[in-house]
């Protein structure tokens, strides 16, 4: 379900660097699997796909069905992990123009919570006010600042609508289990509601109703999906050197040791392109911290071969690429012959345009890694639900891995908060002292007027 060739990589570190690094990966892994290391109260995920029952999934489909019946637009109100994996999911397996299309039966799922945009929010206020919609608002605590914005909006804009008594069917709270200013509301204003387990962070609860709900929503397998991530659970708890989670983790690491600061995850289908950014959160907010973590990095490929290829291929000489591939498209297009032949293409006539692009794919890898960039190289077979399911799990399993490797604790963010404290005194949050905060800003604009 999930191919990983580390030859253009190993070969840039030594036999005795290769084998110490998984040896200290398989340790990494017994720590997480055993619970014994920092962060251990927040390892509900390891083991989530498989008590993801049968009787949960029909509650989220029957869930998603009601609050979509006769809807156009549903908004899943949510920032980093409460957002990114399920946009990841339902970009990977949507039509990639699937707004356009005639007679849709599903609605639209867009997003909202993730930025403090004024413009973004006024503009889906537009398209709302002439659309049947309907919301999701995810928050374990109902107070994060992004989301708790554009939930005021969005429940402004429903009751006015709907009506106080109407709007309250049109919203589904994904919250904390017993407490919190989300699970308050939701009991006062009877709002169905969905628990995210006290015992994952955000940046892994794509699995829970976090990522479950939209992605059902949005009319996808998810029963598919816990089933290729249960399936790559197992794979990835076995203690040997042939765990692929564990050789991710270990290459990783031993290219840091060796000066590679940056990871590039390099993907070569357009759809892919929120599983980098879902991918980057993960692994960017659990291993930097204490001054240590390799800088994830995303580009998608191969439209910016053409702007950042010129870079990767001979810049700083300290990074390393991952380059995600799907091996089987789920279309058939071949490119057509052409009697004048001005773009002088008709060598490739008759070609797929995926062979093409896999060919596009290899020519990359020989070159970078020929220009001293060391390539791991992951495949799955195709998009769909239980091949994206596995990739999740993989990734999941293997940042756990890797962080511990790192000597941090990979399940905690505590450096998120800084901004927000500046963020509330600045705004005059009561119990924030703004005074120095303020001295500074003006500082600043009196240096740059």
């Amino acid at each position: 379900m999930l191919t990983l060739n580390l030859k253009t990589a190993t070969s840039f570190i030594s036999a005795e660097q290769w084998k110490a690094s998984r040896e200290k990966a398989l340790k990494a892994l017994d720590t997480l699997d055993a619970g014994s290391g920092k962060g251990n109260d927040f390892l509900g995920w390891i083991h989530l796909p498989d008590t993801v029952t049968p009787a949960d999934i029909s509650s989220l489909q029957t869930a998603a069905k009601k609050l979509t019946d006769g809807v156009e637009i549903v908004v899943v109100i949510g920032i980093g992990g409460s957002y990114l994996g399920a946009k990841a999911v339902i970009e990977a397996l949507s039509h990639s123009f699937a707004a356009l299309l005639p007679g849709r039966r599903r609605p639209l799922v867009v997003f909202a919570g993730q930025n403090i945009g004024e413009d973004y929010l006024s503009e889906l206020l537009e398209i709302l006010d002439t659309r049947s919609s309907a919301c999701i608002v995810i928050s374990k605590s109902g107070t994060t600042t992004e989301p708790a914005i554009a939930f005021r909006i969005i429940k402004k804009q429903l009751e006015e609508k709907y009506g106080k008594a109407a709007a309250k069917n049109r919203i589904v709270a994904v919250t904390d289990q017993s407490r919190g200013a989300l699970r308050t509301l939701a009991a006062q204003d009877g709002y169905q509601t969905f628990a995210i387990p006290d015992d994952v962070g955000g940046r892994f609860s794509v699995l829970t109703p976090v990522g479950l709900l939209p992605i059902a929503v949005a009319g996808f397998d998810i029963a598919a999906l816990v089933k290729g991530a249960a399936d790559m659970a197992k794979i990835t708890a076995e203690k040997n050197i042939d765990n692929p989670a564990v050789n991710y983790a270990a290459i990783r690491n031993a290219l840091y040791n060796q000066g590679k600061k940056i990871e590039v995850l390099v993907n070569y289908h357009p759809k892919m392109h929120y599983l980098t950014e879902w991918w980057k959160q993960l692994y960017g907010e659990s291993e930097g911290k204490e001054h240590k973590g390799i800088f994830p990095a995303g580009v998608d490929f191969t439209g910016d071969l053409h702007s950042m290829g010129q870079y990767l291929q001979e810049g700083e000489r300290g990074l390393f690429e991952t380059a995600l591939s799907v091996e089987s498209e789920n279309n058939r297009l071949e490119i057509p012959s052409d009697e004048q032949n001005l773009d002088q293409l008709n060598f490739i006539a008759g070609k797929r345009i995926s062979e093409c692009n896999n060919m596009a794919e290899l020519g990359t890898l020989l070159a970078h890694v020929d220009g001293g960039v060391p390539v791991v190289r992951i495949g799955i077979p195709q998009l769909d639900a239980y091949a994206v399911g596995g990739l999740l799990y993989f990734f999941e399993k293997a940042c756990g891995i890797s962080g511990y490797m790192l000597g941090v604790n990979p399940f905690d963010q505590p450096g998120v908060e800084a901004y927000k404290k500046n963020m509330f005194a600045l705004l005059g949050k009561p119990g924030y002292d703004s005074s120095e905060l303020k001295r500074i800003v003006d500082e600043l604009n009196e240096r740059t007027n």
